[in-house]
């Protein structure tokens, strides 16, 4: 059975019809004029690909966007997620020193003929310097480094990579060193990395800004930012790439325009330069093709779920924040709006509490998937509602059985 599914007994309030109508309207309205359809003529060719929208959510293109790949060194944004963490909790600083072993010298450093810092064996550096030898040069031997430094060996930080993201919500990805090295149980999604970068933008914007860092010089090694996107003029910031054999060129990127944050993903290229085109013609393209509109706002009801044996047997569904979709400028596909999750509800439901999701497709694409919560709270009812209930369960409780196994 899954975690969540629709329940034949949501009745949406008049004025989210109304919302969700007009917005329908208005694109079938476009149809009649016959509009050219941006959205759907688009296409990337990078064979892993995802653009998100980091204000609304929203997914404006998706490309095998839930298949598992290969990370290569974008596995280091969760390397700097852990360091960003412990930064945060008070269990680092930047003034922390970090010690450079003979295992981080050999296998990721000069000798390694990879990605490196150049840091020098036995060598003591402070985090902040680490950081940016990991963000801005790639440096495996920063990486690993690190790895030891919180955990011991790269072996358990892998394990506290997955962990770390696992509490983000992620749950397909899994992590097994802290450089992207090869290793045959290291593999990501695309949804996930551009989903792991959103939450490091905006939770630690002070540490994100060394992913914008145009070059660092360590141990007298001048080096550039791998990211060919900020040497672009389209706003990008951030945030990390990626190659080894096995996963070809990947990116992932974030770029700002009239203060929309776009957050994309490509991997899979077959060279840098087709990377970066990919890359920026995403960005571009998601910037010009679509306008927002909002379909609620904070603290309204979206809709309502059933409870089980309450004093009420509804209870209505709110959002915290504004409900708000980027809707690609005209476009002919169909939105399609759903109110999901395990049901009916069980009193005692307390107000506040995340009890059902409102997911919202457009075509193929899942656009918008965001938590809604009861919007008060509802007690047990009367023995006669409870019993009434329980006969009302009991002649449908076969039919949800039923969907469960399909």
């Amino acid at each position: 059975m899954s975690a969540f599914r629709r329940q034949p007994g949501f009745v949406a309030p008049p004025q989210a019809v109304r919302r969700l109508a007009a917005g329908l309207v208005f694109l079938l309205g476009l149809v009649c004029f016959g509009p050219i359809a941006f959205a759907q003529s688009f296409q990337s060719q990078a064979p892993f690909a995802v653009l998100l929208d980091s204000e609304t959510g929203a997914v404006l293109y998706e490309k095998a966007a839930d298949e598992l790949m290969v990370p290569a060194s974008m596995a280091k944004l969760a390397t700097v997620l852990v360091a960003f963490q412990d930064i945060t909790a008070g269990r680092l600083s930047l003034d922390s020193e970090i010690s450079i072993s003979e295992n981080a010298w050999r296998k990721g450093g000069a000798p390694s003929g990879g990605s490196a810092m150049f840091a020098i064996i036995n060598s003591r550096i402070k985090l902040s310097d680490i950081l940016q030898g990991i963000i801005v040069q790639s440096g495996n031997d920063a990486s690993i480094a690190l790895a030891e430094a919180i955990a011991g060996d790269e072996p358990t930080f892998g394990r506290i990579m997955t962990e770390r993201v696992r509490g983000l919500g992620l749950t397909k990805s899994v992590f097994r060193n802290a450089t992207g090295m090869p290793d045959p149980q290291q593999r990501v999604t695309a949804r996930e990395l551009a989903l792991l970068a959103d939450h490091i933008i905006k939770t630690y914007p002070e540490l994100y800004k060394i992913f914008g860092q145009r070059e660092f010089t360590w141990n007298k090694i001048r080096q550039q930012n791998r990211n060919p996107l900020l040497t672009m003029d389209i706003g990008a910031d951030g945030l990390k790439t990626g190659n080894i054999d096995e996963s070809g060129f990947g990116l992932v990127g974030s770029a700002v325009q009239n203060g929309q944050r776009l957050i994309v993903v490509v991997n899979g290229i077959k060279t840098a330069r087709d990377r970066a085109t990919e890359a920026r013609k995403l960005l571009e393209w998601g910037f010009r093709a679509f306008e927002k509109r909002q379909l609620f706002a904070a603290g309204e009801t979206v809709g309502e779920a059933s409870v089980y044996g309450g004093e009420k047997g509804r209870v209505g569904l709110r959002s915290k924040s504004t409900v708000s979709l980027l809707l690609p400028r005209g476009s002919t596909e169909r939105l399609a709006a759903r109110i999901i999750y395990r049901g009916p509800l069980t009193v005692p439901v307390q107000e506040g509490a995340e009890v059902a999701r409102l997911v919202v497709t457009r075509g193929d694409i899942k656009t918008l998937d965001l938590p809604l919560y009861a919007a008060e709270s509802v007690q047990a009812g009367t023995l006669q509602s409870r019993a009434l209930d329980a006969l009302l369960e009991a002649t449908t409780g076969w039919v949800r059985k039923a969907l469960s196994r399909s």
